[in-house]
């Protein structure tokens, strides 16, 4: 490994990084000098070892203070790809069937239209329930039992199954109820328990306040005047009381800079991390299930989760094209699309993960021994990846002879 330290205009970018594999820290310097970045971390396990552990410039630009090794962050989405981890974990050990009644499991949401509900459903966003109908109280996201009790005796806005919508935040309280039920424990102490400490890995669904002084601050989305809108924002601001609307603003008054945030078990979007915590979290699945002691998913259970379950040519809540594993994104081209929004996430056909908001990315891809992480605190455009994201995945993959991504996954 070569130490890495070079001077940007944010400050130093620090770490260490293969020879071969130095292309990722170009590119990862370009977001700094080019593409805005202001503090990010990028980190990639490769055959069982890591090849890439990069991070630098401003955790608190405003306060001058640096993004450092142990510096994380908010990951928005990535959350989901832990959550659906935990649940496949309980499936591997034969404690949970995914292709079960969630009445099974949790009797209170198998009703109001949604007897039939499966966990699948729960995992691939199609079981119905993407948002709350009702208004959510104040800090009613920092609740779980107050969460799933809204979702359990909601009417869904599908027949469960018939299609899909992504789940923005209800995802967590879906997917993380059936953890708590069938663990005995909260989705966080499972997630803690179980995953993060075994692999030794720097995430968490719930933040202990002794770690809150790491945490860099988001950084907003700021549109530029010549930024189009795309059908996921004219949706939102056309009717308040569409899905899209509801995704984003009927969540009881979700900030995520605010420590009530960090401390909750917030499944959907508030996991705190950063690229090493995120390339650690799918290092196992890109090695047959288990990582040196730590063994997560049987080869079965890891098969399973890597494919396909639910695709469609417009997600009811994104309104566009997407692809979804069992609780996790594959990839998803959208680039030639003729109109409306064109978020991709270009991987290759066999790898999974998942994005967050602002452009954060973690996830494996089995065939290749590959894991993934890129995390970052000023969020960038898009309901995907953005360049700065996916010019990080696109170096890692030319390092181990990928050559196109044309045909909407990374090719050799």
């Amino acid at each position: 490994m070569e130490h890495i330290r070079r001077e940007i205009p944010q400050g130093i970018i620090e770490g260490s990084c293969d020879p071969k594999f130095l292309s990722i820290a170009d590119e990862f310097e370009r977001n700094f000098r080019d593409r805005a970045e202001v503090g990010a971390s990028v980190c990639v396990h490769h055959e069982g070892r890591t090849v890439v552990d990069l991070w630098g410039g401003m955790a608190r630009p405003s306060e001058n203070v640096p993004w450092t090794r142990d510096t994380v962050s908010i990951v928005f989405s990535c959350t989901k790809g832990a959550v659906a981890i935990c649940a496949h974990v309980l499936a591997s050990r034969g404690l949970l069937d995914i292709d079960a009644p969630v009445a099974e499991y949790w009797p209170e949401f198998a009703a109001h239209g949604k007897e039939d509900a499966t966990v699948r459903m729960m995992l691939d966003h199609s079981v119905g329930v993407p948002v709350c109908r009702e208004p959510v109280k104040p800090g009613g996201c920092y609740d779980f039992d107050y969460m799933t009790g809204l979702l359990a005796a909601q009417q869904p806005y599908w027949k469960p199954g018939t299609r899909n919508g992504y789940h923005m935040v209800n995802f967590g309280w879906t997917v993380g109820e059936i953890v708590r039920r069938v663990s005995g424990r909260s989705l966080g102490t499972f997630f803690h328990e179980e995953i993060a400490r075994p692999l030794g890995i720097d995430f968490w669904i719930g933040l202990p306040d002794e770690h809150e002084a790491r945490v860099a601050p988001v950084i907003p989305f700021v549109p530029s005047p010549t930024d189009g809108l795309g059908d996921f924002v004219l949706a939102l601001l056309s009717d308040p009381q569409s899905i899209q609307a509801l995704s984003l603003l009927n969540v009881g008054g979700f900030d995520p800079n605010s420590r009530a945030a960090h401390a909750a078990e917030i499944g959907g979007g508030g996991g705190i991390s950063n690229a090493r915590g995120l390339a650690g979290l799918y290092a196992p699945l890109a090695n047959g299930g288990t990582l040196g002691e730590a063994k997560l998913v049987d080869q079965k259970q890891l098969a399973r989760m890597g494919e396909v379950s639910m695709a469609t040519h417009e997600d009811a809540t994104l309104l566009l094209p997407t692809r979804f594993a069992l609780g996790f994104m594959k990839s998803m081209d959208n680039r030639r699309r003729a109109k409306g929004d064109k978020d991709s996430v270009l991987l290759s056909s066999a790898a999974f993960g998942h994005v967050g908001a602002g452009g954060s990315i973690g996830f494996a891809d089995p065939r290749e021994g590959l894991s993934f992480g890129y995390s970052m605190n000023r969020m960038g455009n898009g309901l995907m990846l953005n360049e700065r994201g996916q010019s990080l995945v696109d170096a890692a993959y030319r390092a181990i002879g990928f050559a196109s991504n044309e045909s909407g996954v990374r090719e050799r």
